[in-house]
């Protein structure tokens, strides 16, 4: 093959920008519905929010199980960068708040519906860049309590259940304006780690084993 036919058959298998730009905006419009109405939602109403055609959307995701594949690998992906980012941070706690808010807006609290039910989450890039996920948090916990600054009777898992329970619409309300609520008692909740302790937790910390046991 000489050196032109070869560059053009390169490009011709190279995704192109406005490909890539659809299929972005695919993702992070599903990540947005499946906050707000849950995993169930059409794909119709997918594509309708991000602005593109149905056949666009079926032809970069088939099934819905491939599109929720690609909406938890960019928010596990985004979020880890977040908590690499926040461990700048010369204050260890400051550098956790930051990532608690980051990880909000990231959306992190719509992967507990997404793994549930039968979505296979047994991947291997699900699962590495779950591995880096909670090894950059479990550090941002660590050197917070090493310093003083995190109390100590409370584990990663706290922070996640947190995430998760204070960053989706209450069932049924339909809240669209969630994010305004949502800072605020993270807020709440960050006050209540912060050391030193006002008061004893009752039961244990949540761990990351507690966490992945409990999931189907």
């Amino acid at each position: 093959m000489s050196p032109a036919a070869d560059t053009e058959a390169r490009r011709s298998t190279r995704p192109r920008a406005d490909a890539l730009r659809n299929r972005e905006r695919i993702v992070m419009a599903a990540r947005e519905m499946f906050v707000e109405f849950g995993p169930e939602v059409p794909l119709d109403d997918i594509a309708r929010r991000a602005g593109v055609g149905n056949a666009t959307l079926y032809r970069h995701f088939p099934d819905r199980d491939t599109l929720i594949h690609e909406v938890v690998l960019f928010v596990l992906t985004r979020t880890t960068q977040q908590a690499h980012e926040a461990a700048e941070e010369a204050d260890p706690f400051e550098g956790l708040r930051r990532f608690t808010h980051a990880a909000a807006d990231e959306r992190i609290g719509a992967l507990c519906p997404l793994l549930s039910g039968s979505f296979d989450k047994h991947f291997p890039d699900l699962t590495r860049e779950g591995v880096r996920l909670e090894e950059a948090v479990e550090a941002l916990f660590a050197r917070a309590k090493e310093a003083g600054r995190l109390r100590a009777d409370v584990a990663v898992g706290d922070l996640l259940v947190a995430l998760s329970q204070l960053t989706r619409p209450l069932p049924g309300t339909a809240c669209l304006s969630i994010d305004r609520f949502a800072h605020r008692h993270l807020q709440l909740f960050l006050d209540g780690l912060e050391a030193p302790a006002r008061s004893e937790l009752p039961g244990l910390a949540a761990t990351l084993e507690d966490l992945s046991s409990s999931t189907p």
